[in-house]
């Protein structure tokens, strides 16, 4: 059990294969987390000998409070997840490992969860995250040549106001506290091996008064389905129905959300001060 404790979350990060981009995202969490952090890294039986090769490097330089663990068989991305959420006591941040992480982000993401106590789930900026994509909504975008210079930009321009969103985007999901101890973890018996469990634990908490929140002040890189991908996990009609038989509202409330896009001034306002020299694109 671990003795994580109070102040930043915990990072979850879970593993399966894709040891390139693994080994950036290891790299920018070293560079970016204070020292004490408690950071759970759960390989999840990766069959790829370089992954390991990449994980027992960082074990040898990292901070003593990372944790290198791993599955004696392959569970799946919801199973993983839930392990590391039992093994902690206060906000958790589930990272995929197919990101990486700007300076201060942490302490960002920790900013929002503790500025409403009805917070579930924050999510930040990215390039390719949904809803909470940047320059533009709702779109794959390439990455930034400098995400540090984005990163800086977006968290010293204006004041955040942390709008609500219809749900997480799992990329990097942090979770309250709170939340978990009055929703429980992610449902492994309706999502298994994974897609659709971060929409599912919104909606939850959705339905008991909490909110899911855009953490408007912090930015993040994420390349995109590196890491749980090559198993074949993808979202589908079968992920779709099992959310939509739990939550028959979901699409609607996504959707009137996406035509409304509440977002737009923020980001008018974020892209105003980034100027097309410091968001050039990669």
């Amino acid at each position: 059990m671990s003795v994580s404790e109070p102040g930043l979350p915990s990072v979850i990060l879970p593993v399966y294969n894709a040891p390139d981009e693994l080994n950036g995202c290891l790299a920018s969490l070293h560079q970016t987390l204070p020292s004490g952090t408690e950071v759970l890294i759960i390989d999840d039986a990766s069959t790829d000998n370089e992954t390991r090769r990449v994980l027992g490097k960082w074990h040898m330089q990292a901070d003593k409070r990372w944790q290198f663990l791993a599955n004696s068989h392959n569970l799946g991305f919801v199973a993983t997840v839930n392990r590391g959420m039992q093994m902690t006591r206060g906000d958790v941040v589930l990272l995929n490992s197919d990101t990486e992480v700007t300076s201060g982000w942490l302490q960002g993401i920790q900013r929002c969860l503790d500025s409403d106590s009805t917070i579930a789930t924050a999510t930040p900026w990215t390039n390719n995250g949904e809803i909470a994509s940047l320059p533009i909504f709702c779109r794959d975008n390439p990455v930034p040549d400098d995400r540090e210079g984005v990163a800086r930009v977006i968290a010293r321009t204006g004041k955040p106001s942390y709008p609500d969103l219809p749900t997480a985007v799992g990329f990097c999901m942090a979770i309250s506290r709170r939340a978990i101890e009055q929703l429980g973890l992610f449902d492994q018996q309706a999502f298994g091996r994974g897609y659709g469990e971060e929409n599912d634990f919104s909606m939850r908490a959705r339905n008991a008064g909490l909110r899911n929140v855009l953490c408007d002040d912090v930015y993040i890189v994420h390349l995109g389905n590196r890491s749980f991908g090559p198993l074949g996990l993808k979202p589908d009609d079968a992920a779709m129905q099992r959310l939509l038989s739990l939550h028959p509202d979901y699409l609607s409330q996504v959707q009137q959300f996406i035509l409304a896009d509440p977002l737009a001034a923020r980001r008018k306002e974020l892209l105003a001060a980034l100027g097309d020299a410091s968001f050039a694109m990669g």
